[in-house]
């Protein structure tokens, strides 16, 4: 049974706490000695600049260690070739905190068509180059190399995403858990305040990290399975026979044929069966008459031997791995590496209300750390305006990582800390003018939406509250956003308050007053949302809504802003080359786009992050959303860059630098009748295409369509 956490505010402060509150965490000696510092207990490194801001990780943990009593220092965007730049603070007391930052450094530095970005939005100036690949890799070894005592706590979504065996997109392999990697020494993942905050204080208090091997978000490395403790071996889960017809734990029974099986002809447990010796090994199908107990089994996932080998066990451990992410009823998963067990501790506890309003009331400054001088940092001049009011995603998209890291439960600030904040940007961010750029969080509408029922919440396992359908236990009422809008509108100085994040239109539609807030208020012309594809097969590998939803949205987008009397358009975003994507898939986009007069300048690629559901099917050729074996279809894959190329194209059909690709693909594909002049032609023959880009006599290519051609969705001409 899962038992309470630990109120994060409820530890008796370290000693430290006499120093009070630093104006920001130090960067340098001559900042530790103006605040009375001989050492930092913590000092964290991280690949971002330091901007003492909510919404960067490194400012949000180091304050809350700060209020916990002890003494934080930072060191930014080290130059990794230099051990000095390690040592600048001296020796931490406790442990050096590794993170390369809010994004995953391979993802922050190359595009999904593996180019290198001219730009680092995290760095002063935007100056690329700043971090190293692979960022916590590289930090970890870097700390080992100054201080060999110095325990080393990695997270941040680089680790987070990376804590077991993963597809690698960027070498094309499957690459050991980042905690092998690394040489770290613990590994927290998700949004880690509850373990940072209990690991600290049992370091502070002579605890050493082989009494925290149990410690709830992290991972860690052990020799072999504990005493006392079941294992359940995750492989014979849908054994391929009569064996199918057994109670499947991970099914999904509100979704047919959401189960996950693979045929594997033994599981792990009899490899190195001399280094693991639990006390019970179970194979899947048994377990329900094994009668064991749930707070003392573990799931053993196939090892990194066998899904770096076997692409349809990677998928199966995947499925495992995101039908064990309940905080309320997942058990730990052991993966065995080489020698060694990587060991996954149950996902922490989510924060309470007032838990988030505390985070979020410290006293940041909001802005960098004085040592950048006037730098612009792009990152921050984003998201200085704009106010996070939750966490988490129920969503379950599968090539978004959010859930993965965040948890599928949403975590809540309460209206009175939201506006509170509100009057600090409004008293203290220098430019404020009097709009807030966005209010909101991974999505704009799951704000303090949650399960109506506490038991069904702590015993499901679904991968989405919103796919195939929304769950008759949500509460969809958006009440609380629209008191939280109009309370926002009434603080003295606020002017305006855009909503930048994306819309959940699906959930929107099931509150027409909230739509009609959103609509008469807080839309500037634009609002963004994200059908990402049109096509049905598409959609269900993405665990996305169908286009009727999309088309439900728009008439009650369409109808408020009429009544508002205001002219508004609905920008929408789409994804090329995803898993199970077929050519003609994007072409049938492009004709509904084209039918809908959109031209999308604002478009992707699929980009395969570790660990995502989507990144399994990219690797393995197989659903993990449905009934596996070695037997079932393998999904189409856009891999070949010119294949990725031609399904972006698709996507901006009117450009001509796209019809001589888009040409040769049509006529490949059998659909000439799409070339031409005709209504139902999607790009122009090649000679009126030389036609069209001959410029007329006294046409200035530089008119107003110039200016009309840098907004995201457009009419034709």
């Amino acid at each position: 049974m899962t038992q309470p956490a630990q109120h994060l505010f409820s530890y008796y402060p370290y000693w430290a706490e006499c120093f009070g509150t630093a104006p920001f965490l130090p960067m340098s000696r001559e900042e530790m000695d103006v605040l009375g510092w001989d050492s930092c207990d913590v000092i964290l490194v991280t690949g971002d600049a330091y901007v003492d801001h909510p919404s960067f990780g490194m400012a949000v943990l180091g304050r809350l260690l700060e209020a916990q009593g002890f003494r934080v220092g930072i060191i930014a965007q080290p130059d990794w070739n230099n051990p000095e730049e390690f040592k600048k603070l001296g020796k931490p007391n406790l442990y050096f905190g590794v993170t390369a930052g809010n994004m995953d450094s391979l993802i922050n530095k190359y595009t999904a068509d593996l180019k290198v970005r001219s730009d680092d939005a995290y760095t002063p100036h935007g100056e690329p180059g700043k971090r190293p690949d692979r960022a916590v890799i590289v930090y970890s070894q870097k700390c080992r190399q100054v201080y060999k005592d110095v325990p080393i706590v990695i997270g941040g979504i680089e680790a987070s995403l990376r804590r077991i065996a993963q597809y690698d997109y960027w070498s094309n392999q499957i690459r050991r858990s980042v905690l092998i990697d690394s040489g770290a020494d613990i590994l927290l993942y998700g949004n880690a305040e509850r373990a940072l905050v209990e690991l600290t204080h049992a370091l502070a208090e002579g605890k050493t990290l082989d009494d925290l091997q149990d410690l709830r978000g992290t991972a860690v490395v052990r020799d072999a399975t504990p005493a006392g403790w079941s294992e359940v071996d995750s492989t014979r889960i849908d054994w391929p026979g009569h064996i199918d017809q057994i109670p499947n734990p991970y099914e999904m029974k509100d979704t047919e044929n959401m189960s996950c099986s693979t045929n594997g002809t033994s599981g792990d447990s009899a490899e190195g069966a001399d280094d693991v010796m639990p006390v019970k090994i179970v194979p899947m199908p048994l377990q329900r008459k094994a009668g064991l107990d749930p707070d003392k089994t573990c799931i053993r996932l196939p090892s990194f031997e066998k899904v770096r080998n076997d692409s349809a066990l990677y998928a199966h451990a995947s499925r495992v791995l995101h039908q064990e992410a309940n905080p309320y009823n997942a058990r730990p998963l052991i993966q065995k590496h080489g020698h060694q067990e990587v060991w996954i501790n149950p996902p922490p506890i989510p924060l309470e209300t007032d838990e988030m309003d505390s985070v979020f009331g410290f006293a940041y400054q909001r802005v960098p750390h004085p040592s950048y001088g006037d730098a612009k940092i792009p990152a921050y001049d984003m998201i200085r305006f704009s106010v996070n009011i939750m966490r988490g995603c129920f969503g379950g998209c599968t090539f978004c990582s959010i859930t993965e890291h965040e948890g599928r439960i949403i975590q809540n600030r309460s209206q009175e800390s939201i506006l509170h904040e509100l009057e600090e940007i409004r008293d203290k961010v220098p430019g404020f003018t009097g709009t807030i750029s966005d209010l909101g969080g991974p999505t704009a509408n799951m704000y303090r939406l949650h399960c109506k029922s506490e038991t069904i919440l702590k015993s499901c396992r679904r991968l989405s509250c919103v796919f195939p359908g929304i769950c008759k236990n949500l509460e969809t009422s958006h009440e609380h956003t629209t008191a939280l809008y109009r309370a926002a509108r009434k603080i003295p100085g606020i002017k305006r308050i855009a909503i930048a994040s994306g819309l959940r239109y699906d959930l929107a539609v099931r509150d027409p007053e909230y739509v009609r807030e959103l609509v008469t208020h807080h839309v500037g012309g634009l609002l963004k949302i994200a059908p990402e594809h049109t096509e049905e097969n598409v959609l269900n590998k993405m665990m996305k809504p169908g286009m009727g939803t999309y088309d439900a949205f728009k008439k009650m987008f369409d109808r408020f802003s009429k009544e508002a009397g205001k002219e508004q358009y609905l920008v929408p975003y789409f994804i090329a080359a995803h898993p199970g994507s077929e050519n003609k898939d994007m072409m049938n986009l492009a004709l509904w786009l084209k039918r809908q007069k959109m031209r999308v300048d604002q478009v992707q690629t699929f980009y395969p992050s570790p660990m995502s559901l989507a990144t399994a099917m990219y690797h393995s050729e197989r659903d993990p959303l449905h009934r596996m074996s070695y037997k079932s279809d393998k999904i189409y894959i856009p891999r070949d860059l010119n294949q990725r190329r031609l399904q972006k194209a698709f996507l901006r059909y009117h450009d001509p630098k796209n019809w001589p690709l888009l040409r040769q693909a049509l006529k490949d594909m059998g659909r000439t009748d799409l070339i031409g002049s005709g209504p139902k032609a999607l790009i122009p023959a090649e000679e009126e295409a030389v036609l069209r880009n001959t410029p007329r006599p006294g046409f200035a290519k530089n008119s107003k369509a110039g200016v009309r051609n840098k907004r995201p969705v457009r009419k034709p001409r």
